[in-house]
């Protein structure tokens, strides 16, 4: 069986590295919504599932920490996002890079809550005279990250959804024109050979 080749590496990339429908289908955790995988039009690459999947992917990458593919997959059935590009965009979120997200979330969530050093200073000193003073700073950092993290998926999910539809709508006109050339060349070539 020949393996089937597309227009754009894109969508040959991600053919190749991600699994087939029927691979997902048959996972434990996705069987008793398989079937729904199966349907054609949530593997299609079009100019509304392609943005709204990269969106997905972003969104769950940073809002859960484990279990990110399924959740981008199975979030891909009611909103009818491309389910290759939605587990394929919570990639972003892995074991390698999670230490350089935790601090772009902590730094996110401490801009955005406004949490400075004398802020920081004053809780800590009012939980100072007991144990309670390591717990209050690691809870005070770890709610901060959290916060980023909340932060970071909905920015990233909009972001993604903009940047998405542009590369797509870039590709399509570009496939477009080159079509169009194409059809003009070969419409030259034939009024040539009828005028020779």
């Amino acid at each position: 069986m020949t393996e089937q080749r597309s227009k754009t590496f894109l969508a040959d990339l991600i053919r190749k590295h991600m699994p087939s429908r029927e691979e997902m289908a048959e996972n434990k955790y996705l069987r008793p919504i398989a079937h729904r995988f199966l349907s054609p039009e949530l593997w299609r690459f079009t100019r509304r599932s392609v943005p709204r999947g990269v969106a997905l992917g972003l969104f769950t990458a940073f809002i859960v920490p484990v279990g990110q593919i399924f959740l981008a997959a199975f979030l891909a059935l009611p909103t009818r996002a491309n389910v290759p590009l939605a587990a394929l965009a919570t990639f972003i979120t892995n074991p390698f890079t999670l230490p350089f997200w935790l601090l772009i979330a902590n730094r996110v969530g401490a801009f955005v809550l406004k949490m400075d050093a004398a802020t920081t200073d004053v809780l800590n000193h009012i939980f100072a005279s007991g144990d309670w003073s390591i717990v209050f700073e690691a809870a005070t950092i770890a709610g901060v990250t959290i916060f980023g993290f909340i932060v970071l998926s909905i920015v990233s999910a909009a972001i993604g959804y903009l940047l998405a539809g542009f590369a797509w709508r870039f590709i399509i006109s570009r496939k477009r024109a080159r079509r169009l050339r194409s059809m003009a060349a070969r419409l030259d070539a034939r009024l040539g050979a009828r005028e020779g």
